[in-house]
């Protein structure tokens, strides 16, 4: 039959509303704008205050692939805040308030699981409470809107209900993985009650159920939340003071050959750890700025975090353990958290990539991935070009236009670099390493797995980490 409802008949076949939903569910009467935009605006404060929480755990989180999943999911509630903030400004809402808390109870709810006493605790709050609850009120405003006359807001939380279960997958599986780990009764059932109490007198993340009477008592957020600025890693970086290694005096060496020079670009995008660690603390400390400034740097903060995962990869590709042979340090992130400003750190920033830019930099590291014809090392080396582009970009639009000028934003970042004080010789007297040159074990490891004998001269590289701050200099002086 061709009539599916009364005064409307179909022509050809052809689905109707441009397939956004059926004539009946056109026809069927939807929520307002007032209480569409009072739930919008409830699911941006919570990918807000996720985002939040995400980098101001990140730093002190010590696991690599925590780290690693709190970049791309900051990222990820950074574009669902930009999408929201779009979304309710198109809604009548001028000013749009989205700076106000929808209700005191979803703000102690996002205070618990950030103070959250361990990392358990915090995935547990995060992917097991935060997200599931987030979801369910994505879907709800898809059924409860009308899908014609509220058409971008489904879009809208249509694609952010695919990242929203793509994280608490992610998460329900880390979860899953720590349990043999950590005890199973870790996480005080009284603080996961308040949560769930917390949710309940806020009506739902979305307000949208009926608000329990609850008196509710803060448990780990009754003390004032102090960020904290100090990286950590886990048991696979025993060393992290290390400095015996200098990748970038190898690479730029034209005496050495590209093939080995491979290992060290590996090294160098697997050591970006510290990057996500160091943009984290800009981020968060930087305040009253424009959402897109903090979209950018979150953007910027992720690629970093996947330039560290192309070094995994790579060193994977290659057969290679790396936590057993390469002594990955985290000695930039620790000096430019504990000894600059926010500004400061992101002068630093800037001026080393400003280095990277020129065809001494970027290019020339894809020309030796070229050259050696890796390539895996070619294509990551590629992205990361192309990555680092935007980054200046970003560094241009959000930091030099605080300058008088590019001259001036480059001598303020020197003169930042100048200041980070990296006591090499201090951190061996302490114990803290005895910058063990683990460089030819690893060459001597890749050489066996490819079936070749290692060139003397190769294997015979060694140099202290004195130099770096030489050749970054050096390096950017030429751009």
């Amino acid at each position: 039959m061709n009539v599916q409802t009364p005064g409307y008949r179909s022509y050809m076949g052809i689905p109707p509303l441009a397939g956004l939903c059926s004539m009946d569910e056109a026809m069927r009467e939807g929520i307002s704008i007032d209480a569409c935009v009072d739930r919008l605006k409830r699911f941006h404060y919570a990918f807000l205050r996720l985002h939040d929480l995400l980098l101001k755990r990140l730093v002190a989180e010590p696991v690599y692939e925590l780290k690693m999943g709190f970049s791309h999911h900051a990222y990820l509630c950074a574009e669902h805040v930009a999408a929201l903030r779009k979304r309710v400004a198109e809604m009548r809402e001028p000013p749009l308030g989205l700076d106000k808390v929808p209700h005191p109870a979803l703000e102690l709810f996002f205070d618990e699981i950030r103070a959250a006493p361990s990392t358990r605790a915090l995935l547990e709050g995060v992917y097991g409470k935060a997200l599931p609850a987030l979801k369910a009120g994505l879907e709800r405003h898809m059924r409860d809107t009308n899908r014609l006359a509220d058409a971008p807001s489904v879009r809208l939380c249509r694609f952010a209900l695919l990242e929203v279960e793509d994280m608490i997958a992610y998460g329900q599986a880390a979860l899953a993985g720590m349990a043999a780990e950590t005890p199973a009764g870790e996480t005080p059932p009284a603080w996961l009650s308040l949560l769930d109490d917390s949710l309940a007198a806020a009506g739902g993340l979305d307000g949208t159920e009926e608000h329990a009477a609850i008196t509710l008592e803060r448990m780990y957020s009754a003390t004032p939340y102090v960020f904290d600025r100090v990286p950590r890693r886990d048991e696979r970086f025993p060393d992290p003071y290390n400095m015996a290694v200098n990748a970038e005096a190898f690479i730029y060496d034209e005496s050495y050959p590209p093939e080995p020079k491979i290992l060290m670009l590996f090294y160098k995008r697997l050591r970006e750890i510290d990057v996500p660690e160091m943009m984290a603390s800009i981020i968060v400390e930087t305040e009253r700025k424009p959402w897109e400034y903090y979209l950018d740097m979150t953007r910027q903060l992720w690629d970093e975090a996947r330039h560290a995962m192309m070094g995994e990869a790579g060193f994977a590709s290659m057969g290679i353990d790396w936590p057993s042979l390469v002594r990955i340090n985290f000695t930039w992130s620790l000096g430019l958290n504990t000894q600059l400003t926010p500004l400061e750190r992101h002068a630093v920033l800037y001026f080393i990539e400003q280095g990277l830019m020129p065809k001494t930099g970027k290019r020339y590291e894809w020309e030796i991935a070229s050259a050696s014809g890796n390539k895996l090392a070619m294509l990551f080396q590629d992205y990361d070009w192309a990555d680092e582009v935007l980054h200046a970009r970003i560094g241009r639009e959000w930091y030099v236009s605080e300058m008088k000028g590019p001259g001036e934003a480059r001598r303020y970042g020197d003169e930042c670099w100048s200041k980070v004080l990296m006591d090499w010789n201090r951190w061996r007297e302490e114990g803290l390493t005895q910058h063990h040159n683990w460089w030819p074990d690893l060459y001597r490891a890749a050489c066996e797995r490819q079936g070749i004998t290692p060139d003397p001269y190769v294997l015979a590289y060694a140099t202290s980490y004195e130099s770096t701050r030489a050749d970054l200099k050096a390096i950017s002086a030429s751009g």
